[in-house]
């Protein structure tokens, strides 16, 4: 599986210092949850898209927490790893 979107150097430097892979980027930006935070847009997978997931046949536990910040034209800006989603939660 290859990378869907364009990286910069800092998200491969991320990524390659956080020993995350492409396919783990990849079943992100396919499984997890989008939301539009200060002009960026944050994939997040956890807990509710793993289990939603698992119902399909897909296993993802292994990706579980991972957040992955995309630019408006959807370059990968940076990736990491985040249990904590409140901070995505969109403002009334």
């Amino acid at each position: 599986m290859s990378l869907a979107l364009p990286l910069t150097h800092h998200a491969r430097q991320r990524m390659d210092g956080r020993r995350i892979s492409a396919e783990a980027v990849d079943a992100v930006l396919a499984y997890g949850r989008a939301v539009h935070v200060r002009g960026a847009c944050i994939h997040a997978l956890g807990r509710r898209e793993v289990a939603q997931a698992a119902r399909e046949g897909v296993d993802l536990q292994a990706h579980r927490n991972l957040q992955v910040v995309c630019g408006a034209d959807g370059t990968v800006l940076t990736v990491y790893r985040n249990a904590d989603f409140r901070s995505l939660r969109r403002s009334a």
